[in-house]
């Protein structure tokens, strides 16, 4: 008779991008092998037009892993070879919804949300109006109310970001909030805000990009998500 004794793993992702040379994906496998990790996922993308390589490495490992300590030991490899890098904990996003007046977006990701459709944890919602309240109340999710008038706009992006930090959030959807976010704002958030919204930008900038569309004679119309930079509308699409 044999007994086994079952291990408590834990998973987290490994994301990285560097100029490409060879060696990268050799380094980076034999630093996971001498921390005793296991890919569980591997994923590789080369921007031949910039000269860069990113990965996507998703890795358990066993369940007192220390991340810090990993990151730290890892400064090396990266160095090496000119990284950007990060270790993240494996679990749902942490999302901060920021509103305005319509709701039919927020009503849809509340939706989703309770249904386990979107693989992320709404903790808040954000809005420069009352309207919503009583939807986001209603789905027992935290209300704050930040008013926004040109005058009050860097106090309003101030609380803003302090909620972020309170919540502990890993990204801001902007759904339907009827602001562009200042510049300072965009880089604060970089990489963690997200909007989504017709594919006609940047097009079609503008009022009215429906009806220019229309007029130009397009056939086709969908929707893109793109992280939000100061350049409006014109951020890098996701999907």
């Amino acid at each position: 008779m044999t007994s086994s004794v079952s291990v408590q793993t834990r998973s987290f992702t490994l994301t990285l991008s560097c100029p490409n040379r060879t060696g990268i994906v050799q380094a980076v496998s034999s630093y996971l092998v001498e921390h005793e990790c296991d890919i569980v996922e591997y994923r590789q993308f080369d921007d031949a037009v910039r000269g860069r390589l990113f990965l996507r490495v998703q890795v358990a490992a066993a369940d007192d892993v220390d991340l810090d300590a990993m990151s730290q030991d890892f400064v090396p490899v990266a160095t090496d070879f000119e990284m950007d890098f990060a270790l993240h904990p494996d679990r749902d996003a942490r999302v901060v919804v920021m509103v305005s007046k319509l709701g039919h977006c927020l009503n849809d990701l509340i939706y989703r949300w309770r249904a386990g459709a979107l693989s992320a944890e709404i903790v808040a919602v954000v809005s420069n109006h009352e309207d919503l309240r009583p939807m986001a109340e209603a789905a027992g999710l935290p209300f704050h109310h930040v008013p926004v008038t040109p005058e009050s706009k860097p106090e309003a992006e101030a609380q803003l970001l302090r909620l972020v930090d309170d919540y502990e959030a890993d990204l801001v959807v902007l759904a339907r909030y009827m602001q562009v976010l200042s510049d300072q704002t965009c880089k604060a958030l970089h990489g963690r805000a997200i909007n989504i919204h017709h594919s006609f930008l940047p097009g079609f900038k503008g009022a009215k990009p429906y009806h220019q569309a229309y007029d130009r004679g397009v056939k086709h119309v969908g929707v893109t998500a793109h992280f939000v930079t100061p350049d409006l509308g014109e951020g890098p699409i996701i999907e």
